[in-house]
């Protein structure tokens, strides 16, 4: 078993870049995401005892790694740009963030004498988790101050949960186009003349940047975590990292943020270290030591997400390839949702998944900790 922490450290790097280099290169692989290679390649290194399942490392990159970022992402949504998504796709999005608080509401009804106080917990951190992605998972679950028995239970589950999720949306266009409307020519393009697909793909695309820049961005997302844990500090009321979220959002906004580059950049390669350390502690034992119970709650949560949808998205007339990569936009954030529109060559869905998914960083935050407050007002497992 490796245990010093600069060779994990070592080794946690060396997987992300292995998930890129594969997600690049590998037809295959493309269709899966570096995200989710990057929590495969971290379960298959803790169930098969190469490394430990506790390290300081882990505390880093799970800690600060993470909240930086979460900083670095949001700094580079221009909110502007959004729009750029179109009506279909955030209203797609809006039916699954709905869908995923009303699957989070039922399953807390659900398993409330099974998880008792910490349901409220367990229901707001997936619903963060359902609404933007793992790193969600992680800041909500922080926040709500999730047990570590049961965070850990819940992270395993999470990641099966997404796994399954990213098939469906892959295989759901097809079992199920002829009851839809067919996706717009204009979703559906093929990248123009002398434009690869990977032009569109925010791990590939060239960006250049100065020292100057990611200095400035190095700088800025520091003062930005001591500033949301002063302000933490100040005001408990409000967990430190809404006010990470908050403060970092409207900064991206400001024309120095704007012109600055890097951001997207430098907070995909802190992501993904985080989403190696997630699937690290991907242990299965974890979700039988909390009970299967924690498994079925998440496919609940995302079992609903997707009737509501895929329901409620029929009913309005919205196409599969709208649908699809707005509720894995949902599920798995902006990396999984770029593999949906990748490997159904809806190029036109591959900005507008993007868009929306980076949205969910922060709208998943505020989304989580609200589920959460509504369940325990409610009084479900108290």
């Amino acid at each position: 078993m490796i245990s010093d922490p600069l060779a994990i450290t070592t080794l946690i790097a060396g997987a992300a870049a292995l998930a890129f280099a594969l997600d690049r290169h590998v037809p295959a692989l493309s269709k899966v995401g570096a995200s989710l290679l990057c929590i495969v390649f971290g379960a298959v290194l803790s169930n098969t005892g190469l490394v430990p399942i506790d390290s300081v490392t882990y505390g880093v990159i799970g800690g600060p790694v993470t909240s930086l970022a979460i900083a670095w992402l949001l700094l580079s949504v221009n909110l502007a740009d959004v729009r750029r998504a179109g009506p279909r796709v955030l209203a797609a999005f809006g039916l699954a963030c709905l869908g995923t608080a009303l699957g989070a509401f039922v399953a807390a009804v659900v398993f409330g004498g099974v998880f008792g106080a910490d349901t409220w917990r367990l229901a707001g951190t997936l619903t963060g988790s359902y609404s933007g992605g793992s790193v969600n998972f992680v800041a909500v679950g922080r926040g709500l101050e999730l047990p570590d028995r049961l965070f850990a239970g819940a992270t395993a589950a999470d990641n099966v949960t997404t796994g399954l999720w990213l098939g469906a949306t892959l295989l759901l266009p097809i079992w199920l186009r002829r009851f839809y409307p067919p996706v717009p020519d204009d979703l559906g393009a093929s990248p123009a003349s002398g434009e690869a697909p990977e032009d569109h793909h925010p791990f590939f695309t060239r960006m250049p940047a100065s020292t100057l820049d990611l200095a400035l961005l190095g700088a800025v997302g520091l003062g930005l975590l001591l500033a949301a844990e002063q302000l933490g500090r100040w005001i408990p009321l409000i967990p430190s990292v809404l006010w990470l979220t908050t403060i970092a959002l409207a900064l991206g906004q400001l024309p120095l943020f704007q012109t600055a580059r890097g951001a997207l950049q430098l907070g995909n390669v802190a992501l993904h270290l985080f989403f190696v350390v997630i699937g690290i502690f991907s242990r299965f034992s974890e979700i039988m030591t909390v009970g299967i119970e924690v498994f079925f709650f998440t496919l609940i949560v995302v079992g609903l997400q997707g009737v509501v949808v895929f329901g409620v998205g029929r009913l309005v007339r919205l196409d599969l390839g709208t649908l699809s990569v707005a509720s894995q936009a949902a599920v798995g954030g902006p990396s999984s949702a770029l593999a949906v529109a990748v490997s159904r060559q809806w190029q036109g869905l591959v900005l507008p998944g993007i868009l929306i998914g980076l949205m969910g960083y922060a709208v998943g935050n505020y989304l989580g900790f609200a589920l959460g407050y509504m369940v325990r007002a409610a009084g479900i497992g108290l």
